[in-house]
């Protein structure tokens, strides 16, 4: 049985005690943990990341997506229903990276006719697992595990169109789930740690969404998704 507390979610955040009502509280602090336990701190940024969360949780709610998201409950904190989170992440990707374009002998950045989904158990290399682990490990039902994936699937189709209509493509965007009540609800992670964009144009090359090593980075790709959500 794979110890589900050993496996770290992608978002940087921390959990902090219930509110009075039994709510489930999460605060983003101002850096984030970058190479094992090295910090990265950068100004604002937990505010930021609450804000880009936040948005983009209500945004999917309106769509009826099931989103354990209540409210911000202030700058840097966030409120959900208490869940019990699922130990591992959906990735979604609708460009071609890396990874895959090696083993498919296919060009890195290219657009996919179909969204590939990825199951990865933790965040560093060697995490990607398959739905028979999943299963097969008691980390996911077979009936929740295809309501997860018809949940990411309108994440995805509601996000893309966001972005588009803003002149950005969504590369790839990481969720998360939890259970509540024996609901499956969509718990992260809508932050620039998780949601890679880029320009259609091709402009603004020096904005990568995957360069998160100094605060000028963080900073920039932080500021670049925050100032595409208000738009």
């Amino acid at each position: 049985m794979i110890n589900k507390s050993t496996i770290k979610s992608s978002s940087n955040r921390k959990e902090l005690p219930l509110d009075d009502q039994n709510y489930l509280l999460l605060e983003y602090p101002d850096y984030l943990t970058n190479g094992g336990t090295k910090k990265v701190k950068v100004k604002d940024l937990g505010m930021k990341f609450a804000s880009i969360n936040s948005f983009f949780m209500d945004y999917l709610k309106e769509y009826h997506i099931p989103a354990a998201f209540i409210k911000a409950q202030d700058k840097k904190s966030l409120k959900f229903i208490m869940h019990e989170r699922l130990p591992f992440i959906v990735k979604i990707l609708n460009l071609i990276d890396k990874r895959t374009a090696k083993i498919f002998s296919k060009k890195e950045g290219h657009s996919l006719k179909l969204p590939i989904f990825e199951y990865h158990c933790g965040t560093g290399r060697d995490t990607l697992v398959s739905e028979s682990h999943l299963v097969a490990f008691d980390m996911c039902s077979i009936e929740d595990l295809k309501l997860i994936n018809r949940i990411c699937s309108k994440v995805n189709a509601v996000l893309k169109s966001f972005f588009e209509r803003r002149g950005e493509i969504l590369a790839e965007v990481n969720c998360l789930f939890g259970k509540s009540e024996n609901k499956i609800y969509l718990v992260d992670d809508f932050t620039p740690k998780s949601l890679k964009i880029m320009p259609q144009n091709g402009d603004n090359k020096s904005i990568s969404p995957y360069k998160f090593d100094t605060p000028a980075t963080i900073r920039k790709y932080t500021d670049h998704l925050f100032n595409v959500m208000s738009s």
